[in-house]
């Protein structure tokens, strides 16, 4: 049988997940973010500072662990979609959706015929997702398509509702340059906040698995509260840069001298 891609699993039966990014090519870092128990990690082709080389690297990283592996490839083309996967990604992360065709395409790229396009040649894939993977790999990968323009928003319904997508995932600081506004994680704008809703209550009201990204703690409490499948606690970039300034800050702040901690 094949490995269980075991975040899908939990949001097509409506539980919540949590999970980590991955913006840096470091593939010990990797491994670390994987360790440290989250449900799921993603791989940032689109805006991470790395590469296919280095996902070929991280991707063996995170499976030292039950983390299930995601990739966020860099747009919607086929080919790049397929080389993810056959690197060992249990599901891909799809910018900018405009439209039904568009994640019909993603979708597609995403199964083997005849349901879909996909190419055959899963050469580390097999191997990590396990014997069964030719013959199960269609119902244990996941497409997730982003929502986060203009167009994807008019064309919401559509997208939502196009079969055999895994899920859909709001990129909230692209989806404010859309709606005119900064491009913040936790916009807070009306027409922002509305949207979001709206994206939200169309998936569930579909039962198709939302996502979502945010800046940190509160807002993935506050996300999960709303109701999210899957949200993104923070990146490998973003924790490393968040605990050395609030360290650096304690020890230039502080009247008092601390301990030691030179050693190990």
């Amino acid at each position: 049988m094949m490995r269980q891609n075991r975040a899908l699993a939990r949001w097509r039966a409506g539980e919540q997940t949590v999970g980590g990014w991955l913006m840096l090519s470091n593939t010990h870092s990797a491994e670390l973010m994987a360790h440290a128990g989250f449900d799921w990690i993603c791989v940032d082709l689109q805006h991470g500072l790395l590469d296919y080389a280095d996902l070929r690297h991280m991707l063996p990283a995170i499976s030292t662990t039950d983390t299930t592996p995601l990739v966020r490839v860099a747009g919607h083309e086929p080919a790049a979609i397929m080389k993810a996967l056959d690197a060992g990604a249990m599901g891909v992360i799809v910018p900018m959706i405009n439209s039904r065709a568009e994640a019909d395409a993603a979708v597609a790229a995403c199964r083997y015929p005849p349901l879909g396009q996909r190419s055959f040649g899963p050469i580390r894939a097999a191997l990590y997702g396990g014997r069964g993977y030719a013959a199960e790999a269609n119902d244990q990968i996941a497409c997730v398509a982003m929502i986060e323009t203009r167009e994807g928003i008019e064309n919401l319904e559509e997208i939502v509702t196009t079969s055999g997508l895994g899920g859909v995932y709001i990129g909230p600081a692209d989806l404010a340059l859309a709606l005119g506004f900064p491009p913040r994680l936790d916009a807070d704008e009306p027409e922002h906040v509305a949207t979001v809703r709206r994206i939200r209550e169309t998936c569930s009201r579909h039962g198709v698995p939302v996502g979502i990204h945010t800046s940190g703690t509160e807002a993935t409490r506050a996300r999960l509260a709303e109701g999210f499948n899957f949200v993104t606690l923070g990146s490998d970039a973003g924790f490393m840069m968040e605990a050395a300034a609030a360290a650096l800050g304690a020890v230039r702040n502080s009247d008092k001298p601390g301990p030691n901690r030179s050693g190990y």
